[in-house]
């Protein structure tokens, strides 16, 4: 954040899910009650009613406070950085996006997912694989990218596989030099 502008939050921790009590849950899919639900029964089969309520009841605490914090001023822009290590890339994205521009398919790990039909023209023009989600298709996952692009919000995933911190570098820098 020192070479970037903005403000920056920063996620901390040694697994991709939250551990409440005996629950577990992915923080990316805690932004709408029906994506939290989904989730928190995909990873604890086992849990009860009640165990579920709990965790619903501490996310919906706290959740559109959060949303606030995050949302960008009117025109702004929220620019997300993800790494991806379980074999998730572009592919499993394009039959639910609106658009999709596969620059390099080479490297189908690492790309870009907008909201903005505005920002997807410019990003399409970038050597990266992009995809855009301005209506995306298929059951609420309760992802950040859903709830902005229903929200109106301009959002942008910059996603690369595990360990390829030069590859988000190089793309974040493509990203801030040409979308304004």
């Amino acid at each position: 954040m020192q070479r970037h502008k903005g403000r920056a939050w920063l996620v901390d921790n040694p697994t991709r899910t939250i551990r409440n009590g005996n629950m577990q849950y992915d923080p990316n899919r805690m932004f709408t009650e029906h994506g939290l639900e989904r989730n928190l029964v995909r990873l604890n089969p086992s849990a009860s009613e009640a165990d579920r309520k709990r965790i619903h009841a501490v996310v919906a605490k706290t959740r559109e406070k959060f949303l606030r914090e995050l949302t960008p001023p009117k025109k702004g822009l929220l620019i997300v950085l993800h790494n991806n290590s379980r074999g998730y890339s572009v592919t499993d994205e394009v039959e639910i996006s609106n658009a999709t521009s596969l620059a390099a398919p080479n490297t189908p790990n690492d790309f870009f997912l907008c909201t903005d039909p505005k920002d997807f023209e410019i990003l399409k023009r970038s050597p990266y694989n992009v995809v855009l989600q301005n209506d995306a298709k298929g059951e609420d996952d309760g992802s950040l990218s859903r709830l902005a692009s229903k929200r109106g919000m301009r959002y942008v995933n910059l996603e690369t596989a595990i360990g390829r911190l030069e590859q988000q570098r190089e793309m974040m820098e493509w990203l801030e030099k040409n979308l304004p």
